[in-house]
């Protein structure tokens, strides 16, 4: 069975993918919801992760904020791609700046070309190495 937050990961997962739906251009509305599920997504990832660390004996290491546990899940291989999750850390601070068009339209891109695919092997390690 898995955890509560693994679970909010999924379900914020699976509502972030709605998006590839979507084509420009996006009414105000629109965009600010997927960017807003953008970081919904980020936020229930880093603490499935946070969660899954210290389920398998990594309390002790200082996991309090969202780029500790990236570097921690990256040396103990549950990320494979450690720049790829600091720039997905980097969109979900600007994230907070999204009523500028061009902030908000850069994450919404990377999240269809790339961050969506890197929940998603997220969520497949999860699933296979660390329930």
């Amino acid at each position: 069975m898995e955890s509560k937050k693994v679970l909010n990961f999924y379900k914020a997962l699976a509502n972030l993918r709605e998006i590839e739906a979507q084509e420009p251009p996006y009414d105000t509305v629109t965009e600010t919801g997927m960017v807003a599920l953008y970081g919904i997504c980020f936020e229930q990832a880093w603490k499935a992760m946070k969660d899954r660390l210290e389920f398998s004996g990594y309390a002790e290491q200082k996991l309090g904020l969202p780029r500790a546990v990236i570097k921690l899940a990256y040396q103990v291989n549950m990320l494979a791609d450690e720049q790829l999750w600091l720039d997905a850390l980097q969109a979900r601070n600007n994230v907070a700046h999204s009523y500028n068009e061009q902030i908000a339209l850069g994450i919404i891109a990377d999240s269809k070309s790339k961050f969506i695919a890197m929940f998603e092997v997220l969520k497949r390690e999860i699933e296979e190495n660390w329930v």
